[in-house]
């Protein structure tokens, strides 16, 4: 027999010895003739299934209430070197931008083009938004057309009611009855980890569903929803998700697993500008009060303590006396005369509960004072110094184009000075010609940081140019003049002591002094 014939013969003897083991197999119950394995049972994927079916429900029930907004801004004579609504180039050759400069002459902005997402809250044609969504790259100007389509490829001319910077909320509006609206909750209630469904216009693809869970809450953007500046006033109590969020997503409903709206999509954080896991939203009880009090005043009041506040360091609660580490630190006063200060808040304070509820964060605080109106009292407990202190601050409107004052320079100081390794800083006097440099008009006093060491205590607390006024803690208070007094008053305490330090900038002598609370490193 040839060798060709033996492996035939192989072949075939292997192939039914095959078949037949899983004949054989399949008769004794060790496997199922064929390569299919068993589906899961209806009772294990009834859990995935009702999941599925509620999505869907959701997105049936919130979609037809969800628009996408269209803005145009026509082209405008603008001083050169600025972009316009979308970054656009303004008409200039390249390489001729300093030319024109120099001359300062106006040139020809093109016209600009956005969109965005908002979802109608009444029927009677209401719509929330984004304000950076209906206005121009400043974020104060409206665009000059507002549009708005709906999913029944309706399609208005809004009229936008009114918008806020400092909580990126606008309100639009649009003629017509009966119009669909979704159903508002309470995200005061939403816990971390709960389903949630963004519903808008991302990249221009119209009535798109994304789902994920709220991730965090009580994030503080001010960067991204503030680009001009930073306001004293903007929020820092937003939704975190990673539902995927995508430019044009901006203004559309982030909604529980219950179909109720709990925010307003508003920003992502991302390298590329595009979806990378990181979406934010604004808190829909804080919207809708801006809302009503964009429909009934035409702005927005915005209530304050007229403190410039802080999260709590360890340093903080130590100094104190709060065990644990929460609360909100009285950094210091916008100005000298504020509701805060009237009642007898001071520099330092740590204040613990507001309005009988208590507070561990700055979003905290703010979302409980947000909820009033100005002329309000609130009442303020706080800790200082190991002992409880109570207050009642009657809020002031406050300014809300007001903002946290920076310096166009920074004066250099004279080098050397003595060093105090306790603190991780070299300090020297302040000269005349340096207070005269920083317009300080009171008496010249205290002592100028001129060095801060790097890893030491004092690293991202105190900066080159502060000016230490005086050692608030460990009591009683001591005026600090000269490097002496600070040599001093630091002489007497141990390694993991904490010491209170009154500072402030001559940068802008102008600024209210601060707080800085460090723990003592021998």
């Amino acid at each position: 027999m040839s060798i060709g014939s033996q492996r035939a013969r192989l072949y075939v003897a292997a192939i039914t010895a095959f078949v037949g083991g899983l004949i054989v197999a399949s008769g004794m119950n060790w496997t199922k003739l064929g390569f299919a394995q068993s589906r899961p049972s209806q009772a294990q994927i009834q859990p995935i299934t009702e999941a599925s079916n509620a999505f869907v429900a959701i997105a049936n029930n919130v979609t037809p209430a969800v628009v996408s907004i269209e803005v145009f801004s026509a082209a405008r004579s603008t001083p050169s070197g600025q972009r316009g609504r979308s970054g656009d180039q303004q008409a200039v050759p390249p390489g001729m931008e300093d030319f024109f400069r120099q001359f300062d002459i106006p040139q020809q902005s093109r016209p600009t083009r956005g969109q965005g997402s908002g979802f109608i809250v009444t029927q009677n044609g209401y719509i929330l938004t984004n304000n950076h969504v209906v206005t121009n790259s400043d974020r104060e100007t409206i665009a000059d057309k507002v549009t708005v389509r709906m999913m029944d490829h309706r399609v208005f001319t809004a009229k936008v009611v009114g918008h806020d910077r400092t909580t990126d909320v606008a309100v639009i509006k649009i003629d017509g009855n009966n119009f669909p609206t979704v159903s508002l909750g309470n995200d005061v209630a939403s816990r971390i980890g709960e389903w949630v469904l963004a519903i808008g216009n991302p990249l221009g693809l119209e009535n798109t569903v994304t789902a994920g869970i709220i991730s965090a809450k009580g994030r503080s953007l001010a960067d991204l929803m503030n680009p001009n500046g930073t306001n004293k006033y903007a929020i820092s109590d937003l939704i975190q998700t990673d539902a995927a969020i995508n430019p044009g997503n901006s203004g559309g409903p982030l909604v529980n697993s219950r179909g109720e709206v709990i925010g307003i999509n508003s920003a992502i954080a991302s390298p590329t500008g595009y979806n990378a896991g990181y979406g934010f939203a604004i808190p829909i009880t804080l919207a809708k009060r801006v809302m009503d009090e964009l429909i009934a005043h035409g702005r927005v009041r915005i209530p304050a303590l007229g403190i410039l506040i802080d999260d709590v360091s360890p340093e903080d609660a130590a100094v104190a006396g709060v065990k644990d580490i929460r609360g909100v630190l009285v950094r210091s006063f916008p100005s000298e005369n504020t509701p805060a200060s009237r009642a007898g808040l001071q520099p330092g304070d740590v204040i613990i509960t507001a309005d009988g509820q208590p507070v561990d964060r700055v979003s905290t605080l703010q979302r409980i004072v947000r909820g009033h109106n100005p002329g309000d009292a609130i009442d303020i407990e706080a800790m200082r110094y190991g002992q409880r202190k109570k207050f009642r601050v009657i809020l002031m409107e406050a300014d809300a184009d007001q903002q946290v004052a920076t310096a166009a320079t920074r004066t250099e100081p004279s080098g050397g000075g003595s060093v105090h390794p306790a603190l991780g800083i070299s300090v020297a006097p302040v000269s005349t010609e340096l207070a005269a440099q920083a317009r300080m008009t009171a008496p010249v006093r205290g002592v100028m940081v001129s060095d801060v060491i790097p890893g030491g205590p004092a690293e991202d607390k105190l900066f080159r140019n502060d000016v230490i006024t005086e050692v608030l803690y460990p009591a009683p208070a001591r005026a600090v003049n000269t490097p002496g007094d600070l040599k001093q008053a630091l002489g007497r305490l141990k390694n993991g002591d904490y010491v209170s330090l009154k500072v402030f900038s001559l940068v802008d002598a102008t600024q209210p002094p601060r707080i800085v609370n460090l723990q003592v490193v021998k």
